[in-house]
């Protein structure tokens, strides 16, 4: 088929720290394994702000113009030769990172970890793989996950990151009965809040600098308990740090009236502060779970959790998680998780959505967690 055969579907485009474009792209017809999606919803992150606002993410530079977002669902519109478990008209879930099945890790069935893993709208590898910013993208039709009835494109595009939660509860194992603290009431620590109590939690509690968040997570009834410390200057040497950290643990435990700490601690900020705090928050023999990306060198207080046998897992991303958070969100064990979305963009105002998480604060000063981003807003 010639180009000029071919339809035109707009794409959000990075070019670098805050240059967005909304560039005109020729929409190719799926190839052999592939099926062809039209983005419905897409749920932006902190790591498309991160790329939003820096022209990168961490140690992830942009290399080459980019189409941001990988929280997505939409509906099939075309399928690529070979392709059986998808048919047009379908709705679904899109699971962005494409793995390799071939190294010791995707053989593992740890294909989070994948030694040529790309994810899309990342700056990892490349060349580059576009993300869900777009109208229609093609896709590995293995990646689409079928969506139940009950659930809308908005609570699919949260699968993504509830899948992120749900990898961290399974990581640490945890039990029905455990009480569980939440670090950080953003999208992924509300979420976090959610899974726990649908998962039997006997207590939830989570704490943010944002009081309105913590308002939120309460009154959605995600956590029982919360406690908004207070803010205070940077630390001005590591030491001070830490004491701070002990000494901030031990405050949170006494509001919380969890003297012997929490069975499980989720710490969802990536900040030095909280992770520190996360170690002395748990109990003997506890687990903390790092979910949050952020300080990538921070200094811990290893001999606290060495000597107590608090252990730290690593969460990075998910794997066999679609499935089971698509049938959560079916379920209703996580109702009131759509109330999460507070702010809707069409395509084309994406710049100024990306700006508005970046504040933190809509224009009449109203809380912000998840925008959505799609056609139809």
């Amino acid at each position: 088929m010639s180009p000029s055969a071919l339809q035109l579907q707009p794409a959000i485009v990075l070019h670098g720290a805050k240059d967005l474009h909304t560039e005109q792209r020729t929409c190719w017809p799926p190839r052999e394994g592939q099926a062809q999606v039209a983005i419905m919803a897409t749920g932006l992150c902190g790591s498309d702000l991160h790329y939003y606002s820096h022209g990168r993410n961490g140690d992830f530079v942009l290399q080459a113009p980019l189409v941001l977002g990988h929280e997505a669902a939409g509906i099939v519109t075309a399928v690529g030769p070979g392709v059986t478990n998808v048919r047009v008209g379908q709705r679904v879930a899109l699971e962005c990172g494409v793995w390799c099945r071939k190294c010791r890790y995707c053989k593992d069935g740890r294909y989070n970890l994948c030694e040529n893993m790309r994810f899309c709208s990342s700056a990892k590898t490349f060349p580059h793989l576009d993300g869900t910013l777009q109208g229609r993208m093609n896709h590995p039709a293995e990646l689409l996950h079928i969506l139940p009835d009950s659930v809308s494109y908005e609570q699919a595009s949260l699968a993504e990151p509830l899948s992120v939660v749900l990898h961290a509860s399974r990581r640490v194992n945890f039990q029905k009965g455990q009480s569980v603290l939440v670090l950080g009431a953003g999208a992924v620590g509300l979420l976090a809040c959610a899974l726990s109590k649908a998962s039997g939690a006997s207590r939830v509690a989570t704490i943010d600098i944002d009081s309105a968040k913590l308002e939120f997570a309460k009154s959605s009834g995600f956590a029982q308990m919360t406690y908004c410390p207070p803010r205070q200057e940077r630390p001005k040497t590591s030491e001070e740090a830490l004491r701070r950290a002990k000494e901030g643990a031990a405050t949170l435990l006494d509001v919380f009236k969890m003297p012997e700490g929490f069975d499980v601690v989720m710490e969802c900020t990536g900040a030095e502060s909280c992770i520190q705090m996360a170690i002395h928050c748990a109990r003997l023999g506890g687990k903390v779970a790092l979910v949050g990306m952020g300080t990538p060198n921070p200094t811990l207080p290893l001999s606290a959790a060495a000597c107590r046998e608090v252990d730290l897992v690593g969460v990075f991303r998910y794997a066999n998680t679609y499935p089971a958070a698509l049938a959560l969100l079916a379920s209703g064990k996580l109702r009131g998780v759509e109330k999460m979305v507070t702010q809707r963009f069409p395509l084309e105002r994406t710049a100024q959505a990306f700006e508005m998480l970046a504040k933190g604060k809509d224009e009449k000063g109203g809380l912000v967690l998840k925008i959505m981003v799609g056609p139809t807003y």
